[in-house]
């Protein structure tokens, strides 16, 4: 049978349809489709998309599962290395990772490893209704601290074994960045609901409302007979340019748009959550929650958005599935464009002048690409003499975060590099004894998958430790 070349289309909403909604765009695969796209794959003997999964699903046996219509054994068999399936298939890196190393892709497009993924995960949340059985307690005790990716994979490996786990969320819903950084329309809440739920089922305790730092330090919590402590608290810190006008009214952190909108429900007119809705908006950044914030803005009811960003097309860091969608909903890219100033109201002969102290421009300069820096891209260079405004009333920055420092300096002796991420080795082990770490809280902000990795190594680590192996 001749294998065909390209990777099975993802249904999704038309543009013009899903710019003014917050509904899931991509819709998902059929069955028929779904099986279609798995029997594109060659089943290889070496399994090189294995070696590119950071929580090593074993990508090929659960597409041969598929193949045969056995959706639940699909299922099983990722869950066996995997704890939040139904999100991973939609937020996930797949071109980066699992998909890059596919050998059909050496000569086609690869298989799409990911949509089946999550149309695997999407018809064991529709049709099972068996809970997953708790296994017998082990006697052990551990705390995870925050319910992000990195906390929630640590959790089930560990409830997997038979430890007691509670988790503590600093915030009243768990999932971390996985519900107030992703938006609705590319990760619905009750997905992420759903898996916390199956984590509950496997005997895990979510403690929301808990900062620890605040509430309870690290110490009070081996006081308390937790035996080790993972910290997953992610990277929640905004960077910021530090450019005339950021404290001007209108300038959000990406991280506090998305909470307003994600967490807060800002889009729901019936919630009276401070946001800016309509006007023209700039945000600036290329990554994933760059173009996270500029979709919400336009689903907020912006007349205009603008993504500004330093370099290139090809050097945009976001995901091509997340920047085609963009496009296709209109957002307008300012490449190669670098602000210098947030432009404000100003009215001095009515110091109460309701309007003073809004955002009125954000001003730019054209860049060029030069020599590559230290990261082997090219380092974008000013062009002399090529300033200009772009016309705005909202400025969103996403230029990345750091780990809060709280942790860091309410526990004694945990060491961290000079962005504050926690220094760990290759376990996950920090500085502290029986204190593990993994995620955005170690590596400043980086994928769902990779943070998912990290709490998988810090559980086996833990178990190998509390288990005397």
């Amino acid at each position: 049978m001749a294998i065909n070349p390209k990777k099975h289309e993802m249904p999704t909403q038309a543009p013009e349809v899903r710019a003014h909604n917050f509904n899931e765009v991509a819709l998902g695969y059929t069955e028929k489709i779904a099986v279609e796209e798995a029997n594109r794959c060659l089943n290889c003997r070496n399994r090189p998309c294995v070696s590119g999964c950071p929580v090593n699903i074993h990508i090929p046996e659960f597409i041969a599962k598929i193949k045969t219509g056995d959706y639940e054994g699909a299922y099983q068999i990722i869950s066996e290395t995997s704890s939040l399936p139904a999100v991973c298939g939609r937020v996930c890196p797949q071109e980066t990772q699992c998909e890059s190393k596919c050998t059909l892709g050496i000569r086609f497009e690869p298989v799409g490893i990911g949509r089946l993924e999550r149309f695997v995960a999407d018809w064991h949340n529709a049709n099972s209704t068996e809970a997953p059985q708790a296994p017998e307690p082990n006697g052990h005790k551990v705390a995870v601290v925050g319910s992000g990716p990195s906390g929630l994979t640590c959790a089930g490996d560990l409830a997997k074994k038979g430890y007691k786990v509670s988790v503590f969320e600093a915030l009243h819903t768990a999932g971390g960045v996985l519900v107030y950084g992703i938006p609705e329309f590319r990760l619905p809440k009750a997905i992420v609901a759903k898996e916390v739920e199956t984590l509950k089922a496997l005997g895990v305790d979510v403690e929301p409302n808990v900062v620890i730092g605040k509430t309870l330090t690290i110490d009070e919590l081996f006081e308390m007979g937790y035996e080790a402590v993972f910290v997953g608290s992610g990277a929640g810190l905004p960077n910021f340019m530090n450019i005339p006008g950021e404290s001007l009214k209108g300038v959000y952190s990406a991280n506090e748009f998305l909470t307003r909108s994600n967490l807060m429900k800002a889009y729901r007119e019936v919630n009276d959550t401070p946001i800016m809705k309509g006007g023209k908006v700039a945000v600036v950044g290329g990554g994933n929650v760059a173009m996270d914030a500029a979709r919400t803005a336009l689903r907020l009811g912006a007349e205009k958005v603008y993504i500004v960003y330093r370099r290139s097309m090809e050097e945009l860091p976001a995901r091509k599935e997340e920047v085609e969608h963009a496009i296709e909903e209109g957002i307008d890219f300012q490449l190669l464009r670098n602000p210098v100033e947030i432009l404000g109201y100003n009215n001095p002969e009515n110091p109460r002048d309701p309007m003073n102290g809004f955002v009125t421009g954000i001003k730019c300069v054209r860049m060029e690409l030069g020599e590559p820096d230290a990261s082997g891209r090219r380092r974008p260079v000013e062009v002399p003499g090529s300033e200009f405004t772009l016309d705005v009333d909202t400025v969103v920055m996403s230029i990345g975060t750091s780990p809060n420092p709280l942790i860091k300096d309410t526990t004694e002796g945990l060491e961290v590099n000079r962005r504050g991420g926690i220094i760990v080795n290759e376990d996950g082990l920090t500085s502290r004894h029986a204190v593990y770490a993994g995620g955005d809280a170690v590596t400043g902000a980086a994928t769902v998958i990779s943070a998912m990795g990290a709490g998988k190594v810090a559980a086996k680590a833990i178990d190998e430790y509390l288990s005397g192996k």
